[in-house]
């Protein structure tokens, strides 16, 4: 019988951040001036016949909750919100907390508690040598992962000791 031969050894990597996001907004500053910028040197690639940037956004999400107390201070209620962008988490959160109808039926005024909200967006790039890699960013850390070469990880780092956001 024959064996399997290994062809690659993907990797991954973890950076807890020191501080973590204070916001969404926060991240997505950073998250924007690398898609613009592209500070690690990706290049544009074809797939299935189109011509896809060197840094793409694949995927993200933000959580959150809004929360109801009543005149007395204590939590009566909450409603959690789940959204797949950044404005529609918005658009939900401040929808949510200027429904009258809900306030009345939780019996409670609503508040957005940003301190539980979790979010993450990852970016997948392609090098110069044909290898496509992802960063995932969430509130407390980045992660890099299926990358093989070890420069790709250290341009990153190098990259991310420059920002102090990212320490």
């Amino acid at each position: 019988m024959a064996d399997f031969v290994a062809k690659s050894t993907v990797k991954s990597a973890e950076r807890k951040l020191a501080t973590p996001f204070a916001t969404k907004d926060a991240m997505n500053t950073i998250i924007s001036a690398i898609i613009t910028d592209n500070p690690w040197g990706c290049t544009s690639y074809t797939s299935g016949g189109e011509t896809l940037s060197p840094v793409q956004k694949t995927s993200e999400y933000y959580s959150g909750k809004v929360v109801y107390e009543n005149v007395q201070g204590k939590k009566v209620g909450q409603i959690s919100v789940k959204a797949p962008t950044s404005g529609s988490f918005d658009t939900n959160i401040s929808t949510i907390q200027g429904n009258a109808a809900l306030a009345s039926a939780m019996g409670g005024t609503a508040s957005h508690d940003s301190s539980e909200d979790s979010f993450s967006v990852t970016l997948k790039c392609h090098t110069d040598t044909g290898e496509l890699y992802n960063v995932r960013f969430s509130r407390d850390a980045i992660n890099i992962s299926s990358y093989e070469a070890d420069s790709i990880l250290t341009t990153i780092e190098t990259w991310a000791d420059a920002i102090p956001a990212l320490a």
